[in-house]
């Protein structure tokens, strides 16, 4: 076999060995920096590689948008308000559901995130929260039971709904307080 011959199997060789290195340490980053919100996709998708796009996509769209912290006294307000909807739940727990649930879409919407669509809320909260966007996701499954949830099921979703609270009030993204 000719030189060149061999020349081009270890340059393709080479390639693939690259493309292959290139797709495992993207699974790892993603898995590291989305935990379980990695296995949900991957499980949702039914395909790996399908999972991974829909994370990268996820990762690019929040680049795009301007996620502030709360201002001082919109913080304030926001933990008041919600020991307030906390103080009512024994006496109206649906209600107190759904006001929680009206909070952190409040919230949200002044941190800059685009708060229309519920998935998209869910995935756009992934990127910055991926430890407590499941919380999101079960919390809001049970206010679309309605009045077939039972208290307890309202009570975990106030449980649920107090974790992504306490993480958008903090300030910041999960990243900025790693790295401060």
């Amino acid at each position: 076999m000719p030189v060149w011959a061999w020349v081009l199997i270890a340059i393709a060789a080479a390639a693939a060995l690259g493309y292959l290195v290139y797709r495992a340490v993207t699974k790892q980053r993603l898995q590291r920096r989305f935990g379980e919100e990695y296995d949900r996709t991957v499980e949702d998708r039914g395909d790996p590689r399908a999972a991974q796009a829909d994370l990268r996509e996820r990762e690019k769209r929040r680049k795009g948008l301007n996620i502030v912290p709360l201002s001082d006294a919109s913080r304030t307000r926001s933990t008041q308000r919600w020991q307030d909807i906390q103080s009512r739940f024994v006496d109206m727990p649906a209600e107190a559901v759904r006001e929680a649930d009206a909070l952190i879409v409040n919230v949200m919407r002044e941190r800059g995130y685009p708060v229309d669509d519920f998935d998209q809320r869910a995935a756009d909260v992934s990127v910055d929260h991926p430890n407590v966007v499941t919380h999101y996701r079960d919390a809001h499954a049970t206010l679309d039971r309605g009045s077939q949830a039972s208290t307890e099921q309202m009570r975990e979703a106030m449980v649920h709904y107090r974790a992504l609270f306490e993480e958008l009030v903090q300030g910041g993204t999960e990243e900025e307080r790693r790295v401060s």
